[in-house]
């Protein structure tokens, strides 16, 4: 009967087929670290947009220059490249390593959500950063570059926030398999 369970389930692991498979803590820890990444992206774009910005509305524009130059300068680090990077090679490897299983579709979906937030980032965000450091007065930097950012960053909270909802729920129907 147990070799009729395993046939059935194709190495799976679980209570009727045994322990788990290398392969299987391989998927679960990087299926983990893409959601943890995502979580950690999603909610720096989250706290830009809804503290961050708006505080620097309130301030003069030479204040939000000089201050969204030092964010800028500041965010180019190892710890935040590491999850900006992370977030899309992990939920790639993740979404490559789910092929074939039924939670697939939510994997796949978060790294297209993310994709979509690097494509954004790379496109909009990086060359409205790059002008604004730039010379020139105050005040046309600002006007040229506050619009535009806050909204493109909106969507990258929105899309991280939906890879990372994504991310969950295939985590949790990978559990449920």
């Amino acid at each position: 009967m147990r070799l009729r369970v395993r046939a059935m389930f194709r190495g799976r692991s679980g209570p009727l087929t045994g322990a788990m498979t290398t392969r299987d803590r391989t998927q679960s820890f990087v299926l983990g670290a893409a959601t943890v990444a995502m979580g950690l992206i999603a909610g720096a774009f989250y706290v830009f947009g809804c503290a961050v910005m708006p505080g620097l509305a309130r301030s003069d524009d030479r204040v939000y220059v000089a201050v969204m130059r030092d964010i800028n300068d500041v965010i180019q680090n190892p710890v935040f490249f590491l999850s900006f990077l992370g977030a899309l090679l992990l939920s790639g490897m993740a979404a490559w390593q789910a092929r074939g299983e039924p939670y697939r579709v939510w994997v796949w979906a978060a790294f297209v959500a993310y994709a979509l937030v690097f494509l954004v980032t790379v496109a909009v965000n990086i060359p409205l950063n790059d002008a604004l450091a730039r010379s020139g007065d105050p005040g046309a930097l600002r006007e040229e570059f506050e619009g535009p950012w806050v909204a493109w960053n909106v969507v990258r909270a929105v899309l991280s926030t939906v890879a990372l909802v994504c991310l969950a729920r295939g985590a949790m129907r990978r559990r449920a398999v």
